[in-house]
């Protein structure tokens, strides 16, 4: 008798258990959000909602997640204008939204994370080496704002890329090789910074528009062309 207590109790325990798993990872996505926001300047409020002690952050304003309540979109709105839950998000996206601090390492926790789009801000610092975990990322859109520092070889990593857009920033080094791998990557702009070195010509670079590199005072013509050497040495 005591043995089929112990078992139902442990099949019970089990079961409680796999059901909270959901809202665990809802709670730690929530985190690493709350975090961003704590490393943001948000003058207009356009955040507030990014209410920490909410049980998942799929009710907050400008987040889409799907019906594992995980995140899938931070910064735009849903194409429908609504969230899986029918609350309407506030009227804008994040683009433009006068927000100036860092990014977060903790971004990278965001497992299932397909847009992330604070393009036309003045975020500032570099871009996290972790955002390179997102797996699941189509878009990262970090345009017009205030970034530097080098563009982190492992975005190669982002097997699932379609739209690196990361232009009019202060970002410097070269253009990582490891971004020609990516055979999804459809569109990439980096104009507008201080990259060096040369243009990759591989993999998806083979179809980007040379004015996607263009004002980069210190980035040479496509290599392998006859027109530039490779650099190895720019920083």
């Amino acid at each position: 008798m005591a043995m089929g207590i112990s078992v139902e109790f442990i099949f019970f325990t089990l079961t409680l258990t796999l059901s909270l798993l959901p809202l665990i990872s809802a709670n730690s996505e929530g985190d690493a959000l709350y975090t961003l926001r704590r490393s943001l300047s948000d003058p207009d409020n356009v955040l507030q909602s990014w209410d920490p002690t909410l049980v998942t952050p799929c009710t907050w304003f400008h987040i889409t997640c799907d019906q594992d309540n995980h995140v899938t979109r931070v910064g735009g709105m849903d194409p429908l204008g609504f969230t899986n839950y029918g609350i309407v998000p506030s009227c804008r996206d994040l683009g433009n939204s006068n927000l100036s601090g860092h990014l977060v390492p903790e971004l990278g926790n965001l497992a299932r994370l397909q847009y992330l789009e604070l393009y036309k801000n003045n975020i500032q610092g570099k871009i996290p080496v972790e955002l390179g975990n997102l797996k699941s990322l189509i878009s990262l859109d970090l345009y017009n704002n205030n970034i530097s520092g080098i563009i982190p070889p492992a975005l190669g990593k982002l097997k699932s890329l379609v739209f690196l857009r990361l232009n009019d920033n202060r970002l410097n080094g070269q253009i990582p090789r490891e971004l020609g791998v990516i055979s999804s990557l459809k569109v990439v702009d980096v104009s507008n910074n201080n990259l060096c070195g040369t243009i990759p010509t591989t993999g998806p670079f083979e179809h980007i528009p040379l004015n996607n590199f263009e004002n980069n005072p210190r980035l040479e013509g496509p290599e392998l062309q006859g027109l530039a050497a490779y650099d190895t040495n720019c920083s």
